[in-house]
């Protein structure tokens, strides 16, 4: 069973190192520094090297190494990533691109004539990532106010619609957020091959939407017990649920380095901020208050924060994104990334700041370590999985 293995696409920009993730160096999502490379400085004025040259530097690269394709992730503080999927796609021969986007923001007809165009000029490289929404001001910022669960019904609707439109039509529907009339992709836009769904989402609506329209059911990192219980809720739900993990990873020669990396990168963190993250609700978000749940009561270093073996879940205190990544040796990272395996995941979504040149580090020193790079079989799990594990990365 292949493991498709994915390279996350930095989107806001990246830091020099998670050692100063406080201070972006790569992108002009912050004011350019002395230490700025995207764009570098020359004479106090940008050198015309901008965050997209340095995208299609990432994605070629990842390319290369053989990345099955990134996730383009999408926030308020980056760019759209159906405009960058489509300016580099004209840069990569291979590379897939994982759009994340909430289909509340667009209409389903227009997303599948959107996907289709994007789709048809890539030769099939168009993969979704499905994300309903967390709720509290970044909901609001998009200008969303519906609330949890009937977002959750909304995505289901929409992506009813899409589906229903996507062979070509006539196609008609009414639901309670969308009417469409005789709807259909026309001429050579119809009868693509349907993108690949991965759906995100930790609450009994998501869970459920998921088994209804998920091709991949993604979850962040979190401890491997709790993984296997969402994938045991999703299994209830699906026929043939698939599984993907998002990973950020820190993985050097040895565990003093990368933890050395950690320590370095932690004397930024100040104390109100650990304080305020864990006594946050999350809002409405069922995926953010799984995270807080398993960060300690309380701390006295960032040791504290390794809640398995090299499973840190203070990250989100470092950098803007997911709390939980893996921390270690390159032997130790794989070994954490093969009990995925083992539990049933089949694709992994891997990512690491500054991300060019750790997909170099990950792509050569953790990936050759998987189990399945080296043929071994993986042991027998609940879904009675016996053949070897091999990636396509």
């Amino acid at each position: 069973m292949a493991i498709d293995i994915w390279w996350r696409i930095g989107m806001a920009g990246d830091p020099s190192s998670l050692r100063t993730a406080h201070r972006q160096s790569r992108g002009d999502w912050a004011p350019p520094g002395p230490d700025s490379i995207t764009p570098g400085l020359r004479d106090g004025e940008p050198d015309g090297y901008g965050l997209l040259d340095y995208l299609v530097q990432t994605a070629r690269a990842a390319e290369g190494l053989g990345f099955h394709g990134g996730l383009l992730p999408s926030f308020p503080g980056t760019d759209d990533p159906w405009a960058v999927a489509s300016a580099l796609a004209r840069e990569t021969k291979t590379y897939k691109f994982m759009v994340a986007f909430q289909p509340g923001f667009l209409n389903p007809v227009q997303a599948a004539r959107m996907t289709a165009s994007l789709h048809r000029a890539t030769g099939g490289r168009v993969t979704y990532n499905i994300i309903t929404g967390g709720g509290g001001p970044p909901q609001l910022w998009w200008g969303d106010k519906v609330a949890h669960d009937d977002r959750y019904a909304r995505t289901s609707e929409f992506l009813d619609v899409l589906r229903g439109v996507w062979d070509g039509g006539p196609f008609d529907f009414d639901g309670r957020f969308y009417r469409v009339e005789g709807g259909g992709l026309p001429g050579p836009l119809a009868g693509l091959t349907f993108p690949e769904v991965y759906f995100s989402g930790s609450s009994p609506a998501a869970i459920e939407a998921a088994g209804r329209h998920a091709d991949y059911y993604l979850s962040w990192l979190e401890p491997v017990e709790a993984l296997r219980a969402k994938f045991d809720a999703v299994r209830a739900r699906s026929l043939s649920p698939k599984f993907a993990v998002r990973v950020d990873v820190l993985a050097r020669e040895t565990a003093e380095e990368a933890w050395a990396d950690i320590e370095r990168g932690w004397r930024h963190v100040r104390p109100e901020a650990v304080r305020a993250q864990l006594s946050r609700d999350g809002g409405d978000s069922f995926g953010v208050r799984r995270a807080v749940s398993f960060q300690p009561e309380s701390f006295t270093g960032f040791r504290d924060f390794e809640v398995a073996p090299n499973v840190f879940a203070g990250l989100a205190l470092m950098r803007p994104g997911p709390a939980f990544g893996l921390v270690g040796s390159y032997e130790q990272v794989a070994e954490r990334l093969d009990e995925l395996i083992d539990l049933g995941v089949d694709s992994l979504i891997l990512a690491g700041g500054p991300h060019l040149e750790e997909a170099y580090r990950v792509a050569e020193g953790v990936l050759p370590l998987l189990r399945g790079r080296l043929g071994e079989p993986a042991p027998q799990h609940e879904r009675g999985r016996t053949e070897p594990v091999t990636s396509s990365a």
